[in-house]
């Protein structure tokens, strides 16, 4: 019996060489893809897996990590950090994640990267901009965006310099991400001489401004800078708008999704809104081509549609350029190589975080998009 199984294994082997394939099949390398796939903020998670899904074909396309075929696995956490740690812990223990791209509210993200330090996975957000991301010497947590304390001087700056506010009211969601880019902004503001004349926090989920925006009006605003989410800043801005309100509306990286035009019921209501993101990423000309390949299967790459691309690109070049699967071993090799993506070359520091970053303020037409001033 032994012989017969012998020689059938044999045999089986000898009809593998003859197909001219490799004795043993590679398994695919599991990547998790973490963000909100549904709820309130899922069109930021359908960025993250649009980009993150493209990326894995063209790599595979090109031999993989390591000769490893990719297999992505979607991590819903709704933007919720219980449910974050929940699909962490699931990338983890049943999925046998290697890498993770993800996640996005910075709430999440960080007890998340707890999660996949203890596991010695290797993650890059491409969107949770709190600086605390990175800042709890976590060897294997990367972004592949900026801080909030870098994008809060730009719009501080803004603020100052160019629309010379004088009166300008700070607004947050008492979220992790949203809070913390409030204080960015105000400290930046308070730094240049510019004390804000209202600071107050409103509740995710919320819908009815009214009040808070006769609060605006009595303060005499002529800005009005929100640290949040599209679901909150759209209502708001149009009931600025409805109420009569001009003070300019600003706000950072959360907003940038044409959902921001449905929230807020219409382009109408958010022309002239102005908000801080990287530099357009669907202008650099290392990305064309795969911009192209979006674009001609009907999706605009909008957002962090390329953020997320450019993330699983680095963590592909971290494998690669480690000679093997070891997320340890990536990460050591991405703190001191630069790699090529989509959104041209990046660097990375012992913390994880870009070493440059791009912040320009953006602002929305009368067509409900947004262009980079």
């Amino acid at each position: 019996m032994l012989q017969k199984i012998y020689k059938k294994g044999f045999l089986a082997l000898a009809v593998t060489s003859a197909l001219g394939l490799a004795p043993l099949a590679h398994a695919d390398v599991v990547i998790g893809v973490a963000g909100p796939h549904t709820g309130a903020n899922a069109s930021f998670g359908e960025q993250y897996w649009r980009g993150a899904s493209q990326a894995a074909e063209d790599i595979n396309a090109a031999g993989g990590l390591n000769g490893e075929k990719i297999k992505l696995v979607k991590a819903d956490d709704a933007c919720e950090p219980k449910q974050a740690v929940a699909v962490a812990n699931r990338l983890v223990d049943q999925d046998k994640a290697i890498g993770v791209v993800g996640h996005f509210c910075s709430s999440s993200t960080i007890p998340a990267s707890e999660v996949y330090d203890e596991a010695g996975i290797i993650a890059m957000t491409p969107g949770s901009t709190n600086p605390q991301v990175t800042e709890r010497g976590l060897s294997g947590m990367f972004r592949m965006c900026g801080r909030d304390d870098q994008q809060g001087i730009v719009a501080g700056d803004y603020i100052i310099d160019v629309l010379k506010a004088q009166k300008v009211v700070i607004l947050h969601d008492k979220d992790t991400y949203g809070q913390g880019l409030a204080d960015a902004t105000k400290a930046q503001l308070n730094k240049r001489g510019v004390k804000e004349v209202l600071y107050e926090g409103l509740t995710r989920g919320e819908k009815d401004f009214n009040a808070l925006v006769t609060k605006i009006r009595g303060a005499g605003a002529d800005v009005v800078y929100f640290g949040g989410l599209h679901p909150e800043a759209g209502p708001l801005v149009r009931q600025m708008r409805e109420q009569g309100l001009t003070a300019t509306f600003i706000s950072g990286d959360g907003i940038v999704t044409d959902e921001m035009v449905t929230t807020a019921g219409g382009p109408q209501y958010v022309k002239g809104t102005l908000m801080t993101f990287g530099a357009d990423p669907r202008k650099i000309p290392d990305g064309q081509a795969v911009i192209e390949k979006f674009r001609a299967n009907g999706f605009e790459p909008e957002g962090y549609t390329l953020y997320a691309y450019a993330s699983l690109q680095a963590l592909a070049a971290g494998f690669n350029g480690a000679g093997e699967n070891d997320p340890a071993k990536a990460a050591e090799w991405l703190k001191a190589n630069p790699v090529a993506t989509v959104m041209g070359k990046k660097e990375w520091d012992s913390k994880g975080d870009l070493k440059v970053s791009d912040y320009v303020m953006y602002e929305w037409d009368e067509q409900g998009k947004y262009h980079q001033k």
